[in-house]
């Protein structure tokens, strides 16, 4: 039964899955060469030069599965020694070049970097190149390439570099830990760090002591996943785990739509606060627009608060496709409301390290939002929200919505509204393409995903966002 899109997800689960069981009984891993042996390289390399570089890089794997570098402040981290099979980044001659007389990548290059053999075949001197593409432009042929890494082509913020040692290395003052990275990676030698122990912690207590229930938030996302079973068997599931209830983060979702709605009506104009991710793009960026970013909580943390507001000594956990929730969940203004976070990767590890097969569970019911709380999963359904939050508090303001499907496109958006030059007045901006249903943490990724959300939002039975958040009245 295929769960993962691919091979290197299903490895980070494994690692994921026996943490998460020692955990469970209390045999939690010490020191990192106590590795689980279902997980361990026999005695022969499957995937590395060696066994022992297999072992290093597997003991780096627990050690994110345990947390990660505490000292680091991103939840993005690389696996240095795992980060060595890439061929180096930048431009490069291949076979192609015929030696031809022409010499147009010479000419247009203004550093001296290229240089020929005595068969004329062009050579690039990597200390002078400065990586302009010039001389790819002007070759006849095509002989040269870029030959930019997976990491670097997904980072649409330029965050990763390659350093002294081969490796990818993270600026932290321009990573918006949207795990677009990690996804690409072909060998896993960028992760996100998991606090799947946190949640097993939390769950273990609350059994215990008793003197706190834990809550699930889960992404309305969650309908395009776990594909295998029916969504009532997943929420039984959870239940199984030990969390006290699930509550939709569509209802979260309905709760800010009318909020942003009046707050877009009163300003003019507004960003969505939505995607951590973009929010950060932002911040780093872009710091001229920021007084523009919606002073509504993301549907996760409006959520989490009317909880922990109403309810005595709840503990809260969000459980979704976004990495960068995991970073959101730290900052000033959210970590009180949010306990940890978990992504459907982390999930899945966590049925099967309790060997809980949620295809033979009964169906439990999830039905705490409206079909527009529900849509905000996907690309362009925070507009239409938004505009419908606007019609059903009959507020007079028409909205001219810039929908971002991705990071590039809320570039394009945000260097438009700093010019002054943007034709809207609402910029919904979503880092992952297709919105949450592509972000890093998905079990699957794809179109399908947003038919599934769709199908999700129209299966509501609140059908107004009015209805839907008359319960928190």
């Amino acid at each position: 039964m295929r769960k993962f899109d691919t091979k290197v997800q299903y490895l980070k689960y494994k690692v994921l899955r026996e943490v998460a069981k020692h955990s469970w009984d209390d045999t939690l891993i010490e020191n990192l060469w106590d590795i689980p042996k279902s997980i361990v390289p026999g005695k022969e390399p499957t995937m590395r030069c060696c066994i022992y570089k297999e072992r290093a890089i597997l003991a780096q794997r627990v050690k994110l599965a345990m947390g990660g570098d505490k000292q680091n402040p991103n939840v993005i981290e690389v696996i240095d020694i795992a980060c060595d099979e890439c061929p180096a980044a930048g431009y490069e001659v291949t076979t192609s070049c015929r030696g031809c007389l022409a010499h147009r990548c010479e000419d247009v290059c203004k550093r001296g970097a290229i240089s020929f053999d005595h068969n004329h075949v062009a050579h690039i001197d990597k200390s002078k190149c400065v990586e302009c593409g010039q001389c790819a432009k002007v070759c006849p042929f095509a002989a040269i390439v870029n030959r930019k890494r997976p990491c670097q082509s997904a980072c649409k913020v330029k965050a990763i570099k390659i350093n002294d040692d081969n490796a990818a290395a993270i600026d932290n003052n321009k990573c918006i830990q949207c795990g677009a990275c990690v996804y690409q990676c072909p060998f896993g030698a960028i992760s996100d760090k998991s606090y799947i122990l946190d949640v097993i912690n939390i769950i273990k207590n609350s059994q215990n002591n008793q003197n706190y229930k834990v809550y699930a938030i889960v992404a309305p996302s969650i309908s395009s996943q776990f594909t295998y079973a029916k969504l009532g068997q997943v929420i039984t599931g959870l239940k199984e785990l030990g969390f006290y209830t699930v509550v939709e983060a569509a209802l979260g979702a309905d709760m800010v739509a009318m909020a942003e709605a009046k707050e877009l009506s009163e300003k003019g104009f507004l960003t969505s606060s939505c995607c951590p991710a973009f929010v950060q793009y932002i911040k780093t960026a872009y710091p001229a627009v920021l007084p523009h970013v919606s002073h509504n909580l993301s549907p996760m943390a409006m959520l989490a608060k009317y909880i922990k507001e109403t309810t005595e000594n709840a503990k809260v956990v969000f459980i979704g496709p976004c990495t960068a929730k995991k970073a959101e969940a730290k900052l000033d203004s959210v970590k009180d409301y949010i306990d940890s976070v978990l992504t459907f990767e982390e999930l899945q590890a966590l049925f099967d390290s309790k060997d809980i097969d949620i295809t033979t569970l009964p169906e439990d019911i999830l039905d705490n939002a409206s079909y527009f709380g529900r849509i905000f999963a996907r690309s362009g359904g925070l507009s239409d929200a938004v505009v419908q939050a606007l019609q059903e508090q009959k507020i007079d303001f028409t909205v001219k919505p810039t929908v971002c499907d991705g990071i590039e496109a809320c570039k394009v958006a945000l260097l438009k509204k700093s010019k002054n030059v943007l034709d809207s007045n609402f910029i919904e901006g979503m880092a992952c393409t297709g919105g949450c249903i592509g972000g890093a943490g998905c079990l699957t990724h794809g179109e399908k995903n947003k038919l599934e959300v769709d199908k999700y939002g129209r299966e509501a039975l609140e059908k107004t966002i009015t209805d839907a958040t008359s319960v928190l009245k």
